[in-house]
């Protein structure tokens, strides 16, 4: 599809994006997919329909290399909210800091907006759960003023933009693409579920039919999310504001999947972007310049005529008569729930670098989380205890990382030989390394400030007692999970040790005549 879209409007393909034809400060909704890749028909996924974000692509402009700075969700979206990579003020950590208010002279760019006359906005009633997700690593509530002290309000008001709004800033999350007890509901529910004929997995997961519906429920929740793209797009259509707004569309980081969501490989930070605006953006635009989500809040800042402090690490990169794309891209991934992690990672356009700090956590390091949500990860630890793993899965499964790893993107896209060893490329690994101490020269990275010194605030113990309350209390729950069932998990805490202690002292607590 994207070699379609290429080929039809290659007589647009510009190098920037083209800029406001208007001076009025333009409505902008900033749509946010959770935990989704590459994953769209107009970006080449097999099996999946995306006619809306097709749509947006070809009246608008789509970027081939964007990516974020973090692989998991709340040190992403801290960065993106502040304009800045989340280790310099302290949001690296996956759900850390939450009573703590951001470092001065940080703040949420809201602010900014609120100041330019905007009204911001969260969330929809348009899309599943109401998208009205924040999930940043810093002290903040949805709605209020925010002075950074004593008030932390992001946002004016929830779910509705009207015309009086004008002009507005909404940020709407699609929840259904997370993982979520929901996915084979949307699936059962669907006029035409994804065929598991017709995907194609990536070579990293072993092909077996269990993780070949995971993944097809998984593209059943993007066409779901695409029918919600569809349905914000045609409100503002019917309240006759196109002509003034721009809807920016993005992954919030990669796929809920092995070495997705998490990882520095690509598949764990490039993300989907299009970006459409009737008469400010240029139809059948494609870039192929390197970009990174921090840039999407400094070009919302530009475009709104808002302060742009100093600290902002983006630029403008849509709706601006000279757009400003990067040499590379950096992020990190630090401590996501109870396990401690620490890898940095540089993308050119032509090579990817990894440097793991911590080679002895392993890319399956057993997560609490990911052991409940990743059907995939149950067939892969059977199939390698039974010898029948081979090649990349079986890479995937190694007890340990490298220390170092470095991809041709263009000879080897799935990044699956490891060239830092090669002598041919010993030039090339030491260019990438440069790149990463150029970075940390000009940026603090507060991720490898406390490298050997942080503990997660989520203990091991306390993470694995839902897998041991279902072992002790519904085993035939558990066998279903490891034998790779994509099954309903959220409720399961219910057999938790912690939780049935919590249940037993509520009902101590309660008066006798209340007590059944």
């Amino acid at each position: 599809m994207m070699k379609r879209i290429t080929a039809l409007l290659a007589g647009w393909v510009l190098a920037g994006v083209v800029f406001a034809a208007s001076v009025s400060q333009p409505n902008i909704i900033w749509l946010m997919a959770e935990d989704m890749g590459l994953d769209l028909e107009c970006y080449g996924m097999a099996g999946v329909k995306t006619p809306n974000l097709n749509r947006m692509a070809e009246e608008g402009a789509i970027f081939n290399r964007a990516f974020v700075s973090n692989p998991i969700c709340s040190p992403s979206r801290s960065a993106m909210m502040v304009g800045a990579h989340q280790g310099s003020f302290n949001a690296h950590h996956h759900r850390s800091n939450r009573d703590i208010p951001l470092p001065a002279p940080y703040q949420p760019f809201t602010v900014f907006l609120r100041d330019a006359g905007y009204t911001c906005i969260l969330g929809s009633d348009l899309v599943y759960n109401k998208g009205r997700k924040i999930d940043c690593n810093f002290k903040y509530t949805e709605t209020g003023p925010y002075d950074g002290e004593n008030k932390f309000g992001l946002f004016d008001k929830l779910d509705q933009f009207t015309a009086a709004d004008q002009p507005f800033f909404n940020q709407i999350q699609h929840v259904v693409t997370h993982r979520g007890d929901w996915w084979n509901r949307v699936r059962k529910e669907s006029s035409h579920p994804v065929s598991l004929n017709e995907i194609q997995l990536p070579p990293w997961i072993a092909d077996t039919p269990e993780t070949r519906y995971d993944w097809a429920a998984y593209l059943d929740t993007v066409e779901y999310m695409d029918n919600e793209v569809g349905q914000v797009l045609q409100k503002v259509k019917e309240l006759g504001i196109a002509t003034n707004t721009i809807v920016v569309f993005i992954g919030d980081n990669g796929r809920c999947n092995l070495r997705g969501k998490g990882y520095l490989q690509d598949t764990g930070t490039h993300i989907p972007m299009i970006v459409w605006g009737p008469g400010r953006i240029q139809p059948g635009t494609v870039v192929d310049d390197i970009v990174m989500t921090t840039d999407i809040t400094a070009t919302i800042l530009k475009l709104a005529g808002a302060k742009m402090p100093d600290y902002l690490e983006g630029k403008p990169i849509f709706g601006v008569n000279n757009p400003h794309y990067r040499e590379y891209a950096r992020s990190a991934r630090d401590i996501w729930d109870e396990i401690d992690e620490c890898s940095r990672s540089i993308t050119t356009k032509k090579f990817a670098y990894i440097k793991n700090h911590m080679p002895e956590v392993p890319w399956d390091a057993h997560q609490a989380y990911l052991d409940l949500n990743r059907p995939a990860i149950h067939v892969m630890r059977r199939l390698k205890a039974e010898g029948k793993l081979t090649g990349a899965s079986l890479a995937y499964m190694a007890d340990s990382k490298p220390e170092e790893e470095l991809y041709d993107m263009e000879k080897d896209p799935n990044q699956l030989n490891n060239l830092a060893g090669n002598p041919e490329y010993a030039e090339v690994l030491e260019n990438m390394r440069k790149l990463e101490k150029q970075y940390q020269a000009g940026h603090r990275d507060m991720g490898l400030e406390d490298l050997g010194k942080r503990v997660p605030e989520m203990t091991k113990a306390w993470a694995a007692q839902t897998e041991d309350g279902m072992k002790k209390r519904a085993p035939e729950l558990w066998a279903r999970l490891e034998a790779g069932e994509l099954m309903e998990t959220q409720g399961w805490k219910k057999y938790r040790d912690d939780f049935i202690a919590q249940q037993e002292t509520k009902k101590k607590d309660k008066p006798k005549s209340e007590q059944k």
